[in-house]
């Protein structure tokens, strides 16, 4: 008998877990973020405007195919300001900076021939 109660307590905190998502990462979008979809070679969307301080992004990757991608912010002397980490096709991540300065930076893929193939945006801080 007290094995039965021990595997219906056991049933029910698995099914409670299941309900919830089991305790991993949520993947829904941060309230205040910033949606940022990544497909074949494209930003979504490609000019983006913000506040100084913190700026918090949640990427998606798009891709059709197995393609990864990251999010990597370039001020206008070329310098990296911030990363995110790199993202498989399917994949969500949310990628924070905490505190960036007013100005001008390009966003873009670092994987080799993404910029060059247009995958970049203009970001501008106020």
């Amino acid at each position: 008998m007290r094995q039965a109660a021990a595997v219906c307590v056991l049933a029910f905190v698995l099914a409670s877990a299941v309900a919830c998502g089991g305790g991993g990462s949520s993947s829904g979008q941060p309230s205040g973020s910033i949606k940022v979809t990544m497909t074949d070679f494209k930003f979504d969307p490609a000019q983006i405007s913000v506040p100084h301080g913190k700026v918090v992004f949640f990427l998606v990757n798009a891709s059709s195919g197995q393609l990864q991608h990251d999010l990597v912010i370039r001020d206008g002397t070329g310098n990296r300001v911030a990363g995110s980490e790199l993202l498989s096709a399917g994949d969500t991540n949310v990628f924070t900076v905490d505190n960036i300065a007013a100005g001008t930076y390009t966003y873009y893929c670092s994987q080799p021939g993404h910029e060059a193939s247009g995958m970049k945006g203009t970001l501008t801080v106020t």
